[in-house]
């Protein structure tokens, strides 16, 4: 099929790789319009751009995806399909209905669970054990098409958003394909979503990062560990945003299940152990920690 292929970030890169390696015909490339990064602001385009030019694809880079050139533009492309992953905009009926095909999604979760611009994040932030992938055709609707393909990605007890994105932007980039594949052989069918098991992950900001209040300063937090049954039961006496020193552990109550601190970077310091900074501190399980 002839393909015209839409994405921004960094996470996009391994679909967009195995797009242009794939049997079918990458005909151009959708991104976001360049942006200004940096303490200079100077304008920088995005990674699928800069991927799109070493692989000498055209760019299509509107500032909204209804301006009347780049329909025009997409018309005369023609393609079959236009896979989708990470775009960063709302894709107007107008351009949806371009390619016969339509345009199929790869969204970062088992669908209907957690739809919106940040389901990995929302899985971790939930504590789910299992995440995944699921490619799906777009509609109108936010993330509510029917579902080609999904996947399945265990949620380790220290990863991050970063580590399973990580992870499910490669495993993910393979369903892309293959579902594709299919489509094209006719092999596969678009089954509706489940009402049952909706739920919606709004946007987070990837910076700073992790981090709280503690004793009037912001306290930046490296990857937390889970604490599951059984050994969550020792700790079961930690409220909510209280501190619980150990010799070589610190473990933070959350309302649910403890979480125990990785590294820790009080403002204005070196990246430490949480048990070194807690014992600079003279902390004690009777110590709060103020969440920001």
């Amino acid at each position: 099929m002839r393909l015209v292929f839409a994405g921004t970030p960094e996470v996009a890169l391994p679909a967009l790789r195995a797009l242009a390696a794939s049997r079918h015909t990458l005909a151009a490339v959708v991104t976001r319009p360049d942006a200004p990064a940096g303490r200079g602001r100077r304008m920088v385009i995005s990674p699928v751009a800069a991927l799109a030019g070493e692989l000498g694809v055209e760019t299509l880079k509107p500032l909204r995806p209804n301006e009347p050139w780049f329909l025009e533009r997409l018309r005369t492309v023609a393609p079959d399909c236009c896979p989708v992953v990470a775009y960063g905009a709302l894709l107007p009926q107008a351009a949806l209905d371009i390619p016969p095909r339509g345009w199929v999604n790869l969204h970062f979760s088992v669908l209907p669970a957690w739809r919106g611009a940040a389901p990995v994040q929302h899985a971790v932030l939930r504590g789910d054990d299992i995440t995944g992938a699921s490619t799906f055709q777009i509609v109108k609707e936010l993330d509510a098409g029917p579902v080609y393909g999904t996947l399945t990605e265990p949620v380790g007890p220290a990863d991050t958003s970063g580590d399973l994105l990580d992870r499910l932007s490669i495993s993910g980039a393979e369903l892309l394909v293959e579902t594709l594949d299919a489509i094209e052989d006719g092999t596969v069918q678009a089954v509706p979503q489940p009402l049952d098991g909706i739920s919606f992950a709004p946007k987070f900001t990837p910076d700073p990062g992790a981090w709280t209040d503690f004793d009037g300063a912001r306290l930046k937090l490296w990857p937390v560990t889970r604490i599951r049954p059984p050994a969550a039961e020792a700790k079961a006496g930690v409220g909510p945003g209280q501190l619980l020193v150990e010799r070589a552990a610190v473990y933070v109550g959350t309302g649910t299940l403890p979480v125990r601190l990785g590294d820790v970077q009080p403002q204005g310091k070196r990246r430490m152990p949480a048990a070194d900074w807690a014992r600079g501190l003279h902390a004690d399980s009777d110590a709060s920690l103020g969440l920001g």
